[in-house]
């Protein structure tokens, strides 16, 4: 069975790789008080499909780099206020 975690891209700049922010919610054993964990994880996305700011499915695989273990699953949900920037630059950059 292989390990799923759903995080948020946190950069896509490189090639066929996203850096992915999982967060995860635990209670201090002692204390009682909510702790946040964050992990970042390099992720194989073979068509360069997501985007910064999108909700992504990743799954645990076989070591494709270094320190590149996981693919890209789905995507969850789109960053749209990023793709409302991108057309909103092309219109204004657009010659008349």
């Amino acid at each position: 069975m292989r390990k799923h975690l759903i995080g948020e891209v946190v950069s896509n700049k490189m090639k066929k790789t996203i850096v992915v922010l999982v967060k995860e919610t635990t209670r201090d054993p002692r204390f009682g008080k909510i702790i946040t964990k964050t992990a970042k994880y390099k992720a194989h996305d073979e068509n360069n499909e997501s985007n910064i700011g999108d909700i992504v499915e990743i799954e645990e695989s076989r070591p494709l780099s270094r320190e590149k273990n996981w693919t890209l699953v789905s995507i969850v949900k789109k960053n749209i206020l990023k793709v409302e920037e991108t057309q909103v630059s092309k219109e204004e950059g657009a010659p008349q």
